[in-house]
């Protein structure tokens, strides 16, 4: 009796236990994919960069180029690139993210904590931005459910495709488990150079680039993400404050690196420089459409006068009005 007991219930723990085992593969292809373990292939690029899964991370991205890079903390306590990853899609133009259902994806400084992350994604899998921020709520832009996401098809989001999403995703993930509380995400409209901020002259987002300009130079020349806050509804960053600034106070006496005001100095100049050669070429149009003008008026003026040379052009034979009858013939005079 013990024996048969102990047959029936070894077979019913390996029942069960086949039965988990066939779930667990079935929920590792579903739900489970946010938890798929980075490819040994990355960990040991990771390495070989002086960085780990756990080290802190940040992202970038660049609309024009349509590119999303992610950074990470290495050894030297510095980032580096660590890989580049193509955007399947975005939406709208170059420019920030104004209203609700305008289909435009945001530009800007975010935070991204554990909380906006999105397992469940109808998109694969996704991340919150965090927009509005409080530099969109400060110019009054509303939206909701602004993320980065796999799949290929995107209103107001960047999509990245399932694969690279993936990554991207343990990435964060692996990051939150090294201890990080957040990573900062960085989203501009194209690299933020002087050629390509001379390009868009005349555009009016041109001021809110040149802000995110102040805080793209800084990660260029510290290789470590600043702190950004909001005040007189502009970005700063690095300002060492008591607090959180007021998004619509005065913005604190703030100092800045030679380099940073050289390269801010050198942008203002070609932007100068382009404006200058817009406004020289609307003159240069100008004065054209005016000597064809001139030469129009002189040309119509010469022949005029030769026609009063030589006699006045006949006028114009006269339409016969419809109904009037024609005049009877009269009789020739007798003799004639």
């Amino acid at each position: 009796m013990t024996a048969n007991f102990l047959r029936k219930f070894c077979s019913v723990v390996v029942l069960l236990w086949v039965g988990l085992a066939l779930a667990g593969c079935g929920f590792i292809k579903g739900d489970n994919r946010h938890n798929q373990p980075l490819p040994a292939a990355t960990v040991a690029a990771l390495r070989a960069m002086g960085s780990s899964p756990g080290d802190a991370m940040m992202v970038r991205i660049f609309k024009q180029e349509r590119t999303l890079e992610v950074w990470k903390r290495t050894n030297t306590g510095q980032f580096a690139l660590f890989k580049s990853y193509e955007i399947c899609t975005y939406s709208g133009d170059l420019g920030p993210k104004f209203k609700e259902g305008d289909r435009q994806s945001p530009e800007g400084f975010y935070t991204v904590t554990p909380g906006q992350m999105n397992p469940k994604s109808a998109y694969y899998l996704a991340f919150n931005t965090g927009f509005p921020n409080k530099f969109d709520r400060a110019m009054g832009r509303t939206g909701s459910n602004l993320m980065v996401h796999g799949d290929c098809k995107s209103v107001g989001c960047y999509a990245m495709t399932d694969g690279n999403m993936a990554e991207i995703y343990a990435l964060a993930r692996e990051s939150f488990k090294g201890g990080n509380p957040a990573f900062q995400v960085q989203i501009f409209p194209f690299k933020m150079n002087a050629t390509n901020l001379a390009k868009q002259a005349t555009n009016q987002h041109l001021p809110f680039w040149k802000n995110l300009k102040e805080g793209y130079d800084l990660f260029e020349l510290t290789k470590t993400p600043p702190s950004w806050d909001v005040c007189e509804q502009r970005y700063v960053f690095n300002a060492v404050t008591a607090g959180p600034l007021d998004p619509l106070g005065p913005c604190p006496v703030l100092t800045s690196h030679p380099t940073l005001v050289a390269e801010q100095q050198a942008a203002d100049a070609k932007i100068n420089d382009a404006l200058a050669l817009i406004d020289k070429q609307a003159a240069e149009k100008a004065a054209i459409a005016a000597r064809g003008e001139a030469i129009g008026g002189a040309v119509t003026g010469f022949f005029g006068g030769v026609g009063s040379v030589f006699g006045a052009a006949p006028a114009p034979a006269q339409p016969v009005v419809a109904g009037e009858a024609a005049p009877l013939p009269q009789a020739k005079p007798a003799g004639v």
